[in-house]
């Protein structure tokens, strides 16, 4: 059927250019979109994430309640004897925060009986508690059909700093991309969003402002095993993003003890970064996508 009657056009519309969104934004929004998408897509309801109290967990608790809503993350706290009593309470008050599911699980006594059957000291007795961690979390997402979402930076991915079948379990690692000295940046800009829109940061102070710890031994600080974030980062970035080799690297100012070391347990830790979750890309080279190496060559630059 036609109409007779004259056809009145539409207001046109004035295009119009939109704001740019700042680097923190950005990557803050990419990696909702990939995380909402890949838990959607897949046919999960939910997600898990182990609660330690630290950054991390805090950074990828925050990202999960903004792209699925509160009532779809669950956490869990998994204190040992040598965890603070700070660590429960920041992750008690994340929870609190946010209005995420939360829960805790003592796992002093499961390590304990492990460890009466197969004695284990040092390092061994270390990566215990956190398989112990990743075997809980594993058993309440079989339990419940949780998603567990991985916590690893990328700082921590690039020198091997994780346990394999501990805490590098999960089937998603949001931040993986992500270096640790943008996983501090990124948190204070979701709270400073927070604060402006007149609501509680998600992100509680304290796991921003104290210092790193994997908490397996008694005083222990990441700074034990690794250099520190800010220096690591910027190694890490020249290496790692922009591909430079031991001799730009040591042209470009960088300490060459420092340049060997890293060097050192980047290539070595090919193998950890091979059995990692996936994880939303947000830099321009991303392991596993961009920089791809062979796990098994005798050959070393240093």
């Amino acid at each position: 059927v036609i109409s007779e009657s004259p056809v009145s056009l539409e207001k046109i519309l004035t295009p119009g250019i939109a704001h740019r969104l700042g680097d923190e934004e950005e990557i803050w929004n990419a990696i909702v979109v990939g995380l909402r998408d890949y838990v959607t897509k897949n046919g999960f309801k939910s997600v898990l994430v182990g609660l330690s109290g630290g950054i991390d967990s805090a950074l990828v608790a925050a990202l999960a309640v903004d792209a699925l809503g509160p009532d779809r993350v669950h956490g869990v706290g998994m204190p040992s004897k040598y965890s603070s009593e700070h660590s429960l309470s920041d992750a008690e008050q994340l929870a609190k925060n946010t209005g995420l599911g939360y829960r805790v699980v003592e796992i002093q006594s499961m390590v304990d009986a492990f460890r009466k059957e197969v004695e284990l000291t040092g390092l061994a007795e270390e990566n215990l508690q956190a398989r112990v961690r990743g075997t809980t979390l594993m058993g309440l997402s079989n339990q419940d059909g949780h998603l567990v979402l991985a916590t690893g930076n990328k700082s921590e991915l690039a020198c091997g700093y994780s346990t394999l079948y501990g805490d590098a379990v999960g089937g998603y690692a949001p931040i993986k991309d992500i270096y640790k000295t943008d996983v501090w940046a990124l948190s204070r800009w979701r709270n400073s969003v927070a604060l402006a829109a007149g609501e509680v940061p998600p992100i509680p102070e304290n796991s921003i402002t104290k210092e790193p710890s994997a908490e397996l031994r008694p005083g222990q600080k990441d700074s034990d095993s690794l250099p520190e974030y800010e220096i690591l980062d910027k190694v890490l970035m020249a290496y790692v993003d922009e591909d430079m080799g031991h001799d730009e690297l040591i042209a470009a100012g960088f300490d060459k003890d420092l340049v060997v070391r890293v060097i050192g347990m980047v290539d070595k830790a090919e193998y950890k970064r091979r059995q990692y979750p996936p994880g939303t890309k947000v830099s321009k080279r991303a392991f596993g996508k961009d920089r791809r190496l062979p796990m098994t060559s005798s050959w070393r630059e240093v």
